[in-house]
């Protein structure tokens, strides 16, 4: 399975200043010289070729480019590339294993129909992953779930499935 393998970078067309970032993607180590004013979410999708984190209201407010920085989801279209030099970052490329097999909340969404478009889907998938991967217990009650889910729209699926999901990969992961 293709994990998103990066690619060279493209030809700069900017006049910005530059700046050099060095920043772990997925596992690997990056480092390129970019537009101080270059979105993450763009560095990621049309300098490595990592196309799964979406953009969508580029403000913020869908959910749609979250990745995981340093452990904590965080919207992409928010963060300049050059704020995250030095950071590990991982997009829904790095989710399932090297063989190609299902993280428990791939499988989740897939199991309970918890995705319909897809689009939102990789960012509800980091999101719920950093909070399922946090130290901090996770309140699994509807209210909850729905409350984490918060900041991530879905105009497709109503939600319920996605909230069923959660609570089968949180059971799951729970009984490795």
């Amino acid at each position: 399975m293709n994990r998103g393998t990066i690619r060279p970078r493209l030809a700069a067309t900017s006049i910005d200043p530059k700046a050099a970032v060095a920043l772990t993607v997925n596992g690997e180590a990056v480092s390129a010289e970019v537009s101080v004013r270059m979105l993450l979410s763009d560095f990621l999708r049309h300098e490595l070729g990592l196309t799964g984190t979406h953009v969508g209201c580029e403000h913020g407010v869908c959910g749609a480019c979250t990745v995981i920085i340093d452990g904590v989801a965080a919207r992409s279209c928010l963060t300049f590339a050059v704020q995250a030099s030095g950071a590990e970052v991982r997009t829904i490329e790095s989710v399932a294993a090297e063989d190609g097999s299902l993280h428990p909340l791939q499988e989740a969404f897939r199991d309970c129909h918890a995705l319909q478009c897809g689009y939102c889907t990789p960012g509800m998938i980091m999101n719920i992953l950093s909070n399922l991967e946090s130290d901090t217990p996770m309140d699994l009650s509807e209210e909850g779930i729905r409350d984490m889910l918060s900041g991530n729209l879905c105009r497709c699926t109503g939600y319920q499935n996605i909230v069923a999901a959660v609570r089968q990969a949180a059971d799951a992961l729970a009984s490795r």
